[in-house]
């Protein structure tokens, strides 16, 4: 087992006041068996009131508003959890396609989860799962494998790719961060009929300093008949482990953004997020993050769309 001390600071500023904010984070760890919050800390500019409710894949989801003129909005959260993930998870009953056929049918969410998107890279992609899977070939075995064929192929580069950022264009260059990586993987196991699912989360220190650590990161779950659902790292090529932290899981990205939310009027506004991490003995590990984000054309009651994460990937 592990405990990390995580604090987040997401903080916007605008160069003149907006009002009526409307928002939404998800901050809260993920419920499950092998994470225990000791403690959780939720602190927002002025105190609002915050309805804590489960959205359609289960996560912890809150919702505030800030309807008085603003020019500042701070969401933090402080956070003590342990973990106790096995990291070398064993299958010692194998699952095969017709082990996901019997149950995918009955299950609304694997079926969603197990569509693929459209894509100009089909081709692409259909090469790429010819190299590591063959169908007499177990699910685990084909989601390791699936992830170290990423791992291996692909650049971990930071700085060539956003939150925007399509399949295609991550699959043309074939290099980018650990959102980009995540995005592929679940695509090339869709296709290949594994349900599949985008994980939001921290990636904590450690002592063979992971990709992607101290900051937000983003991994897999593959669901895997007699086991249900396990976490995969293609960023690091490793399963989940005590160092991973679980926020938030849904078809991509878009499902999981930590925070987003509109205001009323025209404003330039900056972004700034800051994590820190800390481990067992003493090791913290800090990120921050400045984005310049884009002034809104329009006049005052005009909406803008503002995510937490836009210009800062998950690493």
């Amino acid at each position: 087992m592990s405990v990390f001390t995580i604090h987040h600071i997401t903080k916007y500023e605008y160069d003149r006041p907006v009002k009526e904010s409307v928002n939404e984070i998800k901050i809260f760890p993920y419920a499950s068996e092998d994470q225990e919050i000791l403690q959780h800390d939720v602190i927002i500019t002025d105190q609002p009131d915050i309805l804590l409710y489960d959205d359609y894949w289960g996560n912890k989801t809150g919702s505030f508003n800030l309807l008085s003129p603003h020019k500042v909005m701070v969401i933090e959260s402080k956070l003590k959890v342990r973990t106790s993930k096995d990291p070398n998870p064993q299958f010692p009953i194998p699952s095969f396609a017709k082990d996901l056929e019997a149950v995918i049918g009955k299950d609304l969410h694997l079926l969603e989860l197990a569509r693929t998107a459209e894509s100009k890279s089909i081709d692409t992609m259909r090469g790429y799962i010819d190299l590591f899977y063959s169908s007499n070939k177990s699910i685990a075995d084909t989601v390791k494998d699936c992830c170290q064929f990423i791992f291996t192929e692909f650049t971990y580069i930071k700085g060539i790719t956003n939150i925007e950022t399509t399949v295609d264009e991550i699959v043309e260059h074939k290099s980018g961060v650990c959102q980009d990586f995540a995005h592929v993987m679940l695509e090339l196991l869709r296709m290949i009929g594994i349900p599949s699912r985008y994980v939001s989360g921290y990636i904590c220190p450690n002592k063979n300093g992971m990709r992607g650590e101290g900051a937000t990161h983003a991994w897999v779950e593959a669901f895997i008949p007699h086991y249900g659902w396990i976490g995969i790292d293609p960023t690091n090529n490793v399963w989940a482990t005590n160092n991973h932290v679980k926020l938030a899981v849904g078809r991509d990205f878009k499902d999981c953004t930590p925070a987003k939310g509109t205001f009323k009027g025209p404003a330039r506004q900056s972004l700034s997020v800051y994590v820190s991490v800390g481990y067992e003995d003493g090791q913290v590990f800090e990120e921050i993050t400045d984005v310049q984000l884009q002034k809104q054309a329009g006049s005052e009651g005009a909406e803008l769309i503002i995510d937490n994460l836009a210009g800062q990937q998950q690493q």
